[in-house]
């Protein structure tokens, strides 16, 4: 790689990520839709009912971006990252109906983490590896906000990615990988079962086992617990909150997928500063 100051390749991966993030909404738009049309069709087929003649919806890479509204075809110029939303004021060129906020906050937010991936790894195959992790936990989070789905297309192969990177010993070495994903997945496992055999219901979905069993072949089973406390503790700030303004029922679930994922991320960045910071704070350093 050309040999440029960190600020510049800092700079160049905060573009990225915003191009990046554009593709990004496309996936947390697009796929949820096209699974569900794809399963309704697999589970008609198994159960020998007529197929539906509804056709499939758009894919995530052919088909091109139109307004979820008029679906007016989007010019290259109304598709530049963060920065078409800021100039059409948030609506549509075409009919004027109004854009979500999902489109800028989705590509600031891959922009941002981006840049701080890359500040903190430097150029290279490490700082690659992140940004997948990355932009994977950034469309888990918007999928799973928008449908309380982390779908396998998505978990599977961050897992094996994970494990794959441990056989070149980037984050952690093999068998910490893989004693990783194993306690991931069955800790969420367990208190899946534990909660259902006492209440009935279901406290999570299996996706959340097969994020956090990603998220230990990444970086190991040491990271887990603090991941785990990290997330309830985000998710029950962000819950109580909504809860007390009202946004939210107390009785409507709740997606953990983003709770897991931001905490994933920042153990992912911040990890060893964090524990350091920890074990000085109470002394047993």
């Amino acid at each position: 790689m050309p040999v440029w100051p960190l600020t510049v390749w800092t700079v160049l991966a905060g573009v990225l990520g915003l191009l990046v993030g554009s593709f990004l909404n496309v996936v947390i738009l697009r796929l949820p839709v096209r699974l569900e049309a794809l399963w309704r069709r697999e589970a008609s087929d198994v159960l020998g009912l007529e197929a539906a003649s509804e056709p499939l919806p758009p894919g995530i890479v052919r088909e091109s971006s139109h307004c979820p509204h008029c679906k007016h075809p989007l010019a290259a110029y109304d598709n530049i990252p963060l920065f078409s939303w800021l100039l059409l004021r948030g609506r549509c060129r075409y009919c004027k109906a109004s854009i979500s906020i999902q489109y800028p906050l989705v590509e600031l937010t891959a922009g941002v983490l981006s840049a701080i991936v890359v500040c903190k790894f430097g150029p290279g195959w490490a700082a690659l590896a992140g940004l997948f992790l990355t932009w994977a936990l950034v469309a888990l989070s918007g999928i799973d906000l928008r449908t309380q789905l982390l779908p396998d297309q998505i978990t599977l192969p961050l897992l094996w990615a994970g494990l794959l990177l441990s056989l070149g010993h980037f984050f952690v070495d093999p068998k910490l990988s893989i004693i990783g994903a194993a306690i991931g997945y069955l800790s969420l496992w367990s208190v899946y079962w534990l909660f259902k055999l006492l209440t009935g219901k279901e406290g999570m979905g299996f996706g959340d086992f097969k994020l956090l069993a990603a998220l230990g072949a990444w970086m190991g089973p040491l990271a887990l617990l603090p991941i785990i406390l990290l997330s309830s503790f985000i998710g029950a700030l962000v819950g109580g909150t909504m809860i007390a303004l009202r946004k939210h029922g107390r009785d409507v679930p709740m997606p953990f997928g983003p709770f897991i994922a931001m905490a994933g991320w920042v153990w992912f960045i911040a990890g060893d500063e964090l524990w350091h910071a920890y074990m000085s704070v109470t002394g047993l350093r």
